[in-house]
């Protein structure tokens, strides 16, 4: 068979190990060189090119729903967590009540993971997102896992850095506990910066004019439909809108579009996080209805 192996970074440097295996077991084996980002991001486009039989996916869980018209087989990257220094990290957490979550790396231990907490006088929940594949699972585009509980007083991610935990949308105090070492990094402040960043990105936007609506063509990512539905809204209150179409979005290949004065990002929510990489406001679907209510307020008034 012929098959096209896909690593995020992370694990592009277990590549060669990988291909071997395949190779030895008979299939022909091509490695994807594009960068990848998560269970969303699958390259079909090179797929398609050497007419691959199936992707391996490697590193997360199951994302898209449905069939596709290359059979995707997804191979988890298990890690496990070290117990003993968990439970030390639960006794430093002053909150009783907590809402517990994990990447996918260390989600088959969480059951292991959730009595360790509890052994030392938490109350423990988890939860499922709408986008993620196991209960418990934290994904960037989804903390509905760990944010769903009003009766939780505190929300603790296991994981080795901070890109899931900064990407929960709670007022609760939020830790990130290191799954090997049990370091507990309360990351509250820096959730609140990316808060009012992207509040000061929401009222840069209420001055613009000319909009460009990104429209990502990642497999999980290809919201065509929602940019049609934000390009007409922006023309009824008086704004350009146009729409911009790509694999995948960095200032880089953004650079040139100097006439856009805001971009209005359909594509991973987390792009909107790099708001001062791009030098222009970048604002998801929520924060444009935000920004919308605010301008429909400010004509209002001035009636």
């Amino acid at each position: 068979m012929r098959i096209l192996l896909q690593f995020p970074e992370g694990l592009k440097k277990e590549a060669i190990r990988y291909a071997e295996k395949y190779e030895k077991e008979g299939h022909e084996v091509f490695i994807s060189g594009a960068p990848c980002y998560g269970g969303c991001d699958l390259a079909f486009d090179e797929a398609k090119a050497i007419g691959a039989e199936k992707i391996i996916h490697f590193g997360h869980a199951p994302f898209l729903k449905g069939r596709t018209d290359i059979p995707v087989e997804y191979t988890e990257y298990k890690i496990d967590v070290n117990l003993g220094a968990l439970k030390n990290a639960a006794e430093q957490i002053k909150e009783k009540r907590i809402a517990l979550g994990t990447t996918v790396q260390h989600v088959h231990q969480l059951s292991e993971i959730k009595r360790a907490f509890e052994a030392s006088g938490k109350t423990v929940f988890i939860g499922k997102g709408v986008l993620a594949h196991y209960e418990g699972q934290v994904l960037g585009c989804d903390s509905l896992a760990v944010t769903q509980f009003e009766e939780a007083e505190a929300i603790v991610i296991i994981g080795d850095g901070l890109f899931h935990g900064i990407g929960i949308g709670s007022k609760k105090p939020v830790y990130v506990v290191h799954p090997k070492s049990g370091a507990v990094r309360n990351i509250t402040n820096d959730i609140e910066r990316i808060r009012r960043r992207r509040r000061g990105a929401i009222a840069k936007a209420l001055e613009c004019k000319r909009f460009a609506v990104l429209v990502s063509t990642k497999p999980g990512q290809f919201n065509l439909e929602i940019a049609k539905k934000i390009k007409d809204k922006l023309r009824s209150v008086g704004r350009i809108g146009e729409i911009i179409i790509a694999n995948e979005f960095s200032p880089i290949t953004l650079a040139n579009f100097t006439e856009f004065e805001c971009y209005i990002n359909t594509a991973c929510p987390r792009i909107a996080d790099d708001v001062e990489g791009f030098g222009k406001p970048i604002l998801n679907p929520d924060m444009l209805e935000e920004m919308l209510s605010m301008a429909r307020q400010t004509t209002d008034s001035n009636k």
